[in-house]
């Protein structure tokens, strides 16, 4: 049983929709969303990334930092404007990349059954990036960031998603990426069906914004200490996504540089591990194989069964890639905090890895087969931990068109 909940959400105009809605605020370096956010004073990363206002080289975890997402936040709130729904609703949002079409149901869902573990995580989380994001919260009273989750398809939800998008949207808009996003809100008849619909829902699955809805959970508990105990604060904003419509990316490697080995040793040395290295192409075929760029060639690396047995977040390629390769071969150890090891996308594609690599930025680069919806929830099912950096989903919700306040 999964409980969701309406919300009253706080939002742009539909004219001023294009200029606040950014990127998520974790996709950016400090550089990129200054870049990004230039010359637009309603762009939503002046609240999520306020940094951007402040002189070059301010820790972005200092206190003036917080100080002026609030500041941001209000003038938004004065300037966009952005106003707030006069009663509590749901809404779908759908993305539409290429011929990628996704829609989700944006609402906001329970904090306790996060905690019950009701709402099934997969990856761990850093406290540095969890004491920032609760922060932010509660200075601003809101929840700025959208959590992306998942669960088993329900007819009913697609049936109600299908019949509100033959009506006027709120926000229909392409963002410079190319992505349309567009968001229908949803009440009454339609709007209390969903809540009973989700309610079979057996659980929900983080599929992205693990640090949002760990920072949520601390934030209710910041505030209820501080007196402030509100029922919205014991809910969370997240866009649930059908397992039919979701898209999960590569999430692929890239080493600074060899260890001390050359590009013949290396290949020699991971052969000896009795791993097939061949010529090969810049994307792996299927599960079990991973792409290695290294000196301007592509080669194929067939990797090895786990033996049978082996729990099912060690068996993902990232994982055997890391055992086999990566710590022998290579010598990077924890993948959380070595230093040479970098990780990219696959929203950047394989010329990226090519470029880093051509350009000395990169020794090697490794292109891996995407992991599988099914193993994302099997694995969660089981309370277990994906390898860090696993799945990359994409297209990406955008901040600022939707805000929770707490």
């Amino acid at each position: 049983m999964s409980a969701l909940f309406p919300f009253r959400a706080l939002r742009p105009v539909p004219e001023a929709a294009a200029r606040v809605a950014s990127v998520p605020y974790d996709v950016v370096s400090t550089e990129e969303a200054r870049a990004i956010a230039a010359g637009n004073p309603l762009s939503f990363l002046h609240i999520t990334r306020s940094e951007i206002d402040l002189p070059a080289g301010t820790n972005p975890y200092d206190a003036a930092v917080y100080e002026q997402a609030v500041r941001n936040f209000e003038a938004l709130k004065r300037d966009a404007p952005m106003v707030m729904d006069d009663e509590p609703a749901l809404y779908f949002y759908r993305l539409a990349m290429g011929a990628h079409v996704q829609t989700g149901l944006a609402g906001c869902f329970s904090l306790d059954e996060y905690d019950l573990n009701l709402i099934k995580k997969h990856e761990k989380t850093r406290k540095d990036k969890e004491d920032d994001r609760t922060r932010h919260m509660v200075d601003l009273r809101a929840q700025t960031g959208v959590v992306f989750l998942t669960y088993h398809r329900v007819a009913t939800v697609d049936e109600i998603a299908e019949r509100a998008q033959e009506t006027p949207p709120l926000y229909d808009l392409t963002a410079p990426d190319g992505v349309r996003h567009t968001i229908w809100r949803v009440t009454g008849a339609h709007r209390d069906a969903l809540v009973a619909a989700v309610r079979d829902v057996p659980a929900m699955y983080i599929a992205d914004g693990h640090h949002r809805a760990a920072s949520a959970a601390r934030a209710r508990t910041a505030l209820a200490t501080g007196g402030h105990r509100t029922a919205d604060a014991a809910t969370f904003i997240a866009v649930a996504f059908p397992d039919n419509q979701v898209r999960i990316l590569p999430y692929n490697r890239v080493v600074r540089d060899l260890a001390g080995e050359t590009a013949d040793s290396l290949v020699a040395a991971i052969r000896t591990r009795e791993i097939v290295v061949r010529a090969g192409t810049a994307t792996p075929e299927r599960p079990g194989r991973v792409s290695m760029y290294l000196a301007g060639h592509w080669h194929t690396i067939e990797l090895p069964a786990p033996p049978a047995g082996t729990p099912r977040a060690e068996a993902l390629d990232v994982e055997v890639l890391q055992r086999q390769v990566l710590e022998p071969v290579l010598k990077v150890g924890d993948v959380r905090t070595d230093k040479r090891i970098d990780f990219v996308g696959g929203i950047r594609g394989t010329a990226e890895l090519e470029r880093l690599v051509n350009t000395g930025e990169a020794a090697v680069a490794f292109s891996m087969f995407p992991v599988s919806l099914g193993d994302l929830m099997a694995i969660a099912d089981a309370g277990g931990i994906m390898p860090p950096k696993s799945t990359w989903f994409e297209p990406k919700l955008r901040d600022g068109l939707l805000v929770h306040l707490i």
